[in-house]
């Protein structure tokens, strides 16, 4: 009989414990409660862009309004633009603070300063690249600070060249299409009127994603590239002389893959 009032007494202990759990609204032990709140998604920022641009030779209003335009509609960024200096050897105060680059993931250089050769004032900027902040290199950047004695400016640019050939329609032959800059760009691209630099040396660390033909010799010459300029990536093109090539949305594609495969890390 006492075992039997032991067993009665277990059964309605038991018995209050589950009442007492249903009323709490706890059915199950607190660490088997599955949650089915998402996680917030994670937000993308936009990539941070600087265009440098002025000096000689070119409409650098309608060539900087055409990236700040066309740019965004293939990448997430917000561009910011410096368009200083008059002809062909101006120093802009830009680079004055030696942080210049620092609020940066890429930097376009689009400007054209030829006879500028203040040596300490080129590695102003080469520097700020060594240091990380990776850049897209267009058209007369190959031909700015050519009259410089140091090399600095032309092997971060991945390719040495002072002069150009005539104005044409030149086709492009894709040399790298397995390239991430180049997965959108067509292998039958001819450019607008355009002028064609000569290269009169590639650098180490340079991959020629494309080339044009000279028309005069029928030399090829890289005019798309990248470089590897101490652990930083450049992207290079010899093409933008006139607005019409910024008016080309292949040659704005290829400028927004760039400053996104730039700014991605290794």
């Amino acid at each position: 009989m006492k075992i039997m009032n032991e067993k009665r007494h277990g059964i309605l202990m038991a018995l209050a414990g589950v009442v007492a759990l249903v009323a709490s609204g706890c059915t199950e032990p607190e660490e088997k409660k599955v949650t089915t709140e998402k996680e917030s998604p994670k937000i993308e920022e936009p990539l941070k862009v600087l265009i440098v641009t002025g000096g000689c030779c070119h409409d650098y209003e309608f060539q900087s309004a055409a990236m700040m335009a066309g740019i965004p509609k293939h990448a997430k960024v917000d561009i910011n633009l410096v368009n200083e200096g008059k002809g062909t050897d101006a120093q802009i105060p830009l680079y004055d603070d030696p942080n210049w680059a620092k609020p940066y993931d890429v930097v376009i250089h689009n400007e054209c300063f030829a006879n500028t050769k203040d040596e300490a004032y080129i590695r102003k900027i080469t520097e700020a690249h060594k240091a990380g902040t990776p850049a897209v290199v267009v058209h007369c950047a190959m031909h700015t600070y050519r009259s410089a004695q140091i090399d600095d400016w032309r092997e971060f640019l991945g390719v040495t060249s002072k002069q150009h050939e005539h104005q044409s329609k030149y086709p492009v032959k894709v040399m790298a299409a397995d390239h991430p800059v180049m997965k959108d760009f067509p292998t039958d691209w001819v450019t607008p009127m355009d002028e064609l630099y000569i290269i009169t040396k590639v650098w180490p660390k340079t991959t020629a994603l494309a080339t044009s033909k000279s028309e005069k010799t029928g030399e090829e010459y890289p005019v798309i590239w990248v470089n590897d300029f101490h652990g930083t990536r450049v992207f290079g093109t010899t093409y933008g002389h006139t607005n019409e090539t910024f008016s080309d949305p292949v040659f704005i594609k290829l400028l927004a893959d760039a400053v996104v495969w730039a700014a991605e890390k290794k």
